[in-house]
């Protein structure tokens, strides 16, 4: 393998484009990887996207791209439902893959992606990048080095107000956020998810509620404003994670938080608290009992200050980032197909428990 990553970019939509997405952030990775090429079902906007970004070579179609494009792997921005068809088209012809959220549809689906890179000795890097930025690091470590003593419960909220449920609309068409094979909880409530488990590790089982909160929901601005959206999967699902030995999480997945002032996740323990990205504050907040005997309190975490430096500064591209990492100098891969794949079940576990009012246990680990 050479020193630089050669990628092909898959989808030209606003993971792709967009501030925080994976193109403007590139040039952060100049000299290590090489964005050659980019792919879109619709042509003109794969071309109008290469002219923007100076990528030499644009094409129609996913095949058109691996059949001619020199890449050592393939950064696949998709919408949700076609995941696992062009990952398995990916890893067939022999590319690494650097793959939006979620892996794949169904657990059957991830487990031969998995079953193929391995055969093919292929590296599978998943969204969302959360468990790599600072906070969430060093959040974990403070769990296992005992700082919060035993985890008695986390609350995690990963929701937002929904594609075209903000003032500023949103810039394409978002009806399909709400209609199946997406929802909130394959949009949102998989970073809760990824976030909770990275730190705490897998879960065990889940129970779950879910519903839909508005039949129809309507665009608020932007070009599509007054836009009216059915909605056909749930768009308001709460569920809770239970890691054994009376650890548990409660989890948000929805299209109904319009704003919000508590940390972005709790973590509750028989020493102390951890709070992560509190608004308005510290990204990292660690609570001690005893600091000195009998006293209580705020304190400064024991590692170095939390910053979200990597969020920030790299957006989306960290995904491509760490691909090459993991690819270019052996580095231990952190957003794993089978921490995807747990997050994955868990997902379909919140559907599955809040259709039947049963709990669910969970079969997958990483």
């Amino acid at each position: 393998m050479a020193n630089v990553l050669r990628v092909g970019i898959l989808g030209s939509g606003g993971i792709a484009t967009a501030p925080y997405g994976v193109l403007p952030n590139m040039h952060h990775y100049a000299g290590r990887v090489e964005v050659v090429a980019i792919a879109d079902v619709a042509p003109e906007l794969a071309r109008a996207t290469a002219d923007r970004f100076a990528i030499p070579a644009a094409y129609g179609s996913l095949d058109a791209m691996l059949d001619s494009a020199d890449i050592d792997a393939v950064v696949n921005l998709t919408p949700i439902p076609v995941h696992a068809e062009t990952s398995r088209a990916i890893l067939a012809r022999g590319k690494h893959l650097a793959g939006e959220k979620p892996l794949a549809a169904t657990i059957a689906e991830a487990d031969e992606l998995i079953a193929m890179a391995r055969e093919r000795n292929l590296t599978v890097v998943c969204a969302p990048p959360d468990v790599l930025y600072e906070p969430y690091e060093r959040a974990a470590r403070l769990v296992r080095e005992g700082a919060i003593g035993k985890v008695a419960f986390a609350r995690v909220r990963s929701s937002h107000a929904g594609p075209g449920g903000g003032p500023n609309g949103w810039p394409s068409d978002p009806s399909w956020f709400y209609r199946e094979g997406s929802g909130p909880l394959l949009d949102m409530g998989v970073y809760g998810i990824h976030e909770i488990t990275g730190i705490l590790g897998p879960a065990k089982r889940v129970v779950a509620f879910a519903g839909i909160t508005e039949p129809v929901r309507t665009v608020r601005g932007g070009p599509f404003e007054g836009l009216e959206m059915p909605v056909s999967v749930p768009d308001n699902c709460l569920f809770m994670l239970d890691f054994g030995d009376a650890t548990f999480a409660v989890v948000d997945g929805g299209f109904n938080v319009h704003a919000a002032r508590s940390p972005k996740v709790e973590i509750f323990g028989r020493k102390g608290v951890l709070n992560i990205l509190r608004p308005d504050g510290p990204n990292l907040e660690l609570y001690r009992t005893d600091i000195v005997p009998g006293v209580d309190g705020w304190v400064e975490p024991t590692l170095p200050p939390a910053p979200n430096t990597l969020r920030e500064t790299y957006g989306r591209a960290l995904l491509v980032g760490h691909l090459a990492d993991v690819v270019l100098d052996g580095a231990t891969p952190v957003l794993t197909a089978e921490h995807a794949r747990h997050a994955l079940e868990i997902m379909i576990a919140v559907t599955v428990s809040a259709r039947e009012q049963r709990f669910v246990e969970l079969t997958t680990t990483f």
